[in-house]
């Protein structure tokens, strides 16, 4: 799918959402959407692949390796170094 403007129906299946779905979170204004005629709903896909990708969960690896970065840093300002 090449368009950068959505309808509602190709948004669902574009993003794997209900319909039902989809729709209640234009009323709650959670995604954005654009309304020119006032009645037909309509999408932006680069704003949909935003929205899709807004909250990243990291991987347990990636955590335990900030997590090592963090003490290694509170270490080294606290004065401590491994021996």
């Amino acid at each position: 799918m090449n368009k950068k403007v959505l309808t509602f129906d190709e948004a669902s299946k574009y993003t794997g959402l209900s319909k039902s779905s989809l729709y209640k979170m234009t009323s709650q204004r959670l995604i954005p959407h654009y309304k020119p005629n006032g009645k037909m709903i309509y999408f932006d896909r680069e704003e949909l692949e935003c929205f899709l990708l807004k909250v990243r969960i990291k991987t347990q690896s990636e955590i335990e390796e900030e997590a090592m970065k963090h003490i290694a840093n509170n270490n080294q300002k606290n004065g401590r170094s491994k021996k």
